[in-house]
């Protein structure tokens, strides 16, 4: 391997949207995400719908889905 191509690895603060926050090592000092594993619905068993600007009841009155 050659030598003093690779970026630095440091440790990395993760930050989630969440408010969940841990640390990991990358090449870059800070991290800010949208979901982690606490908040995700695979690694939590829940499922929330996250609306911007009504597109899931457009999507719902588009077909019709509305209850």
């Amino acid at each position: 391997m050659k030598k003093d191509i690779h970026p630095d690895y440091k440790l990395c603060q993760v930050s989630c949207a969440c408010g969940n926050s841990f640390e990991t090592k990358s090449n870059v000092e800070a991290m800010r995400i949208d979901i982690c594993s606490a908040c995700h619905p695979f690694f939590t068993g829940e499922q929330k719908i996250v609306d911007a600007a009504g597109r899931v009841e457009k999507f719902k009155a588009k077909y019709n889905m509305a209850k």
